[in-house]
């Protein structure tokens, strides 16, 4: 089997054997000063794929681990085989992982770090979704300091594949059902009926987990931007939000955003930023500078959360992880601002940021 090879910054105190998430999945085996890491399998739901991960394991079995690290989810294929094996299981969050596997690829000590990790999903310490997290973090622990609101994900995961789900969670918290009444080209296309059955998983919790999750937030806005309520297969809404956003060059100025404090974490609310985006399709506004100005607005995020932390713990290193950061124009948007403000930002240097950087980030966390 071909496998990467990544040196760590640190000596690993035992072999461990690291198995990844559910999707984008890659096992990844560390010792010494060393990871190596299998190849992507793209779906563990997958039978083919899930036969590789297998035989991957296997090959990695014979290096003896002593520990073995998994997600923290416990319906992910991968943690589940993970439970099989005959030795000690180190569960890893999610989030914290991918911090870490971008600290491993930049070959950062155990300073702590501004981490930022957005993506779709992943389970937090609390059971609940998380994908838009402000991590304060080293390979040792993580304090989740900063998050984005949470909206319930109406019939679960299947608001992942019907945008359109989020989007009307987001207007109903806004506008109660007011929203239906909007006179938006996605709006006409709601099923009343259809609604009336989301609304009541919205105020019973029915089958609605809650969701901080930047690749959500990502969807609820392409489907009110480009009237679209569906999409075949996850983040194609986002996509093709960005390659709109990009056909807009000139100058444009973030939507509002509030951001509040609760418990030690500040939450980021965008509702204001959906109050804005709806007046600016209502007065026909372009949708390439719309979308441009959700974007830049994911990005003044990032920077004004950034310099809350920097002044609170007088952390001035960030580092970027998670699927969310595939979007180039964010990414750049992102790094340009928070270069302005003099931060020191940590991208991926090997691996993707997306879930196939997991597992080193789960080996860097058991065997620190």
């Amino acid at each position: 089997m071909k496998v990467n090879r990544i040196k760590l910054p640190f000596k690993i105190k035992k072999p461990v054997l690291a198995l990844g998430p559910q999707a984008k999945n890659s096992v990844c085996f560390a010792k010494g000063h060393f990871a190596y890491l299998s190849p992507v399998r793209p779906d563990l739901s997958n039978i083919k794929d899930f036969l590789k991960f297998q035989s991957a394991v296997r090959y990695f079995l014979k290096k003896s681990p002593e520990i073995i690290a998994c997600d923290l989810h416990p319906e992910y294929e991968s943690t589940k085989y993970a439970r099989q094996l005959s030795l000690p299981v180190y569960p890893i969050q999610h989030h914290h992982a991918h911090i870490a596997s971008c600290m491993v690829e930049n070959y950062l000590g155990n300073e702590k770090v501004i981490g930022v990790a957005f993506d779709g999903t992943g389970l937090g310490s609390d059971n609940n979704i998380w994908g838009a997290e402000f991590l304060i973090c080293n390979y040792k622990d993580f304090q989740r300091a900063a998050y984005l609101k949470e909206v319930p994900l109406l019939g679960g995961e299947s608001a992942i594949l019907e945008p359109a789900r989020v989007t009307q969670a987001w207007l109903y918290s806004i506008y109660k059902d007011k929203f239906l009444d909007l006179k938006l080209d996605w709006a006409k296309k709601i099923d009343k009926k259809k609604w009336q059955v989301l609304k009541n998983m919205y105020l019973t919790g029915f089958n609605s987990p809650l969701a901080s999750s930047m690749g959500r937030l990502f969807d609820a806005a392409a489907s009110v931007v480009l009237a679209k309520d569906k999409a075949n297969f996850e983040a194609e809404l986002a996509i093709e939000l960005e390659r709109t956003a990009r056909r807009y060059t000139l100058p444009a100025i973030a939507y509002k955003f509030v951001i509040s404090r609760n418990k030690g974490s500040y939450i980021i609310n965008p509702a204001p930023m959906f109050k804005e985006m709806v007046f600016d399709l209502k007065s026909k506004e372009a949708k390439e500078k719309i979308a441009n100005r959700f974007h830049l607005t994911v990005a003044q995020m990032i920077r004004k959360i950034s310099l809350i932390l920097r002044q609170e713990t007088h952390i001035n290193k960030v580092v970027l992880s998670g699927g969310v950061f595939q979007n180039n124009l964010l990414l750049c948007m992102a790094l340009d601002l928070l270069y302005k403000e003099d931060f020191k930002v940590y991208t991926h240097k090997y691996l993707s940021c997306n879930d196939s950087c997991i597992c080193l980030g789960e080996a860097a966390l058991a065997g620190f």
